[in-house]
């Protein structure tokens, strides 16, 4: 049987001219706590997570030859994740609300909330100090699971109410790693909570991500403002570059002559999941093929939407784990997720969670080869 690693962050960092802040959540003393856990199955896949950020650090998974690789984009230390350019949120857990909110404001039961804004004239992912950059709870850990708790307290990053968030991170014998992210409150707040993992099939690296092969069982997407922020409307992808309901590279048409590509410096949007089930059960909603390697990536989930990002933003300046450089679209991100700017779309799916209710998701990232 494997055994649990745990090594108290070397891995880590000093806390000299730490951005977080008092507005944190995570004093000083909790760095002392932030540690890397190592989960494993016995057909050559292990995952590395810390308790910083719920963060995947790394997921290593067979190539069609049975070479492993490091398939995920990150960092060897907690500095690197803290001060990297323009806050790429690798590997981590957004929230409390992933994705944008428009001009960081929504109206919730006749009162009016501002948010941290952090992104243009909106809020992104949770805000300046989000899940990503608070030190969350180990509340139980071996070789294969691992449950994380965080408490978002109330007014935190300006959402209502006190959010006790849990995450558990699963690997199976069959090459998944199981993500189930379970909350409640005691005032009502939206919430929206994603992996922000980004993925080279190749590895780490590797360089650029468009050869690799996409579908996304979705015919319909969330066209949004120059600001990124949804439109309200959920347009056809047929006759789009948006229609990946057939596998294509992610590259064949990510130069058309199209405003929402404009708009996204490439691909960077909501999908509409076409969900064949009852609300709440796991249905497909991503295949990645990468035909150099013969890695497949599988998504499913309870949520109706997934963003699909690939890397846009990635320009070189970031040095990762490998020690060479990330460039251009060198990885993607397929973030399952409720819509963005929900609390201020009448017409999407709720994200306002109650006392009483419980929030609870399930995303599966399922690894094989062809």
């Amino acid at each position: 049987m494997k055994t649990l690693t745990l090594t108290c962050l070397a891995f880590l960092m000093t806390l000299t001219a730490s951005p977080v802040s008092a507005a944190s959540s995570a004093s000083i003393e909790d760095f002392d706590s932030i540690q890397l856990y190592t989960l494993a199955n016995d057909h050559g896949m292990t995952v590395k997570v810390t308790n910083y950020g719920a963060i995947i650090t790394s997921i290593v998974v067979p190539d069609r030859d049975g070479k492993g690789a490091d398939v995920v984009l990150g960092y060897n230390s907690v500095e690197g994740y803290i001060n990297a350019v323009d806050k790429p949120y690798f590997g981590a857990v957004v929230g409390r609300y992933g994705n944008r909110i428009a001009k960081g404001k929504f109206t919730l039961d006749g009162e009016t909330y501002s948010l941290a804004i952090n992104n243009g004239e909106n809020s992104l992912h949770g805000g300046i100090i989000g899940f990503d950059k608070v030190v969350w709870t180990v509340k139980s850990a071996d070789n294969r699971s691992i449950k994380l708790n965080y408490l978002a307290k109330d007014m935190e990053e300006g959402y209502p109410g006190n959010l006790d968030v849990t995450v558990t991170y699963t690997v199976t014998d069959e090459n998944q790693l199981v993500i189930d992210y379970h909350a409640t409150t005691d005032k009502a707040t939206p919430v929206n909570l994603t992996q922000h993992t980004y993925f080279n099939l190749q590895g780490e690296g590797e360089g650029s991500i468009l050869d690799h092969e996409l579908k996304l069982n979705a015919s319909q997407f969330t066209p949004v403002d120059q600001g990124l922020i949804p439109t309200g409307e959920t347009p056809s992808v047929t006759g789009t570059p948006f229609d990946f309901t057939t596998a294509k590279a992610i590259g064949r048409d990510i130069g058309d002559d199209h405003e929402q590509l404009t708009f996204g410096g490439g691909f960077d949007h909501n999908w509409v999941l076409d969900k064949d089930g009852k609300s709440g059960e796991r249905t497909l909603a991503a295949e990645v093929f990468d035909p150099v390697s013969g890695r497949t990536l599988t998504v499913s989930t309870t949520e109706p939407g997934i963003q699909f990002y690939c890397g846009n933003f990635l320009d070189g300046r970031l040095k990762g784990k490998s020690g060479k450089t990330y460039g251009h679209r060198s990885g993607f991100c397929l973030e399952t997720q409720h819509f963005p700017d929900s609390p201020n779309q009448p017409n999407f799916p709720s994200t306002i969670l109650r006392p009483g209710e419980t929030y609870q998701t399930q995303t599966v990232f399922a690894f094989s080869t062809k």
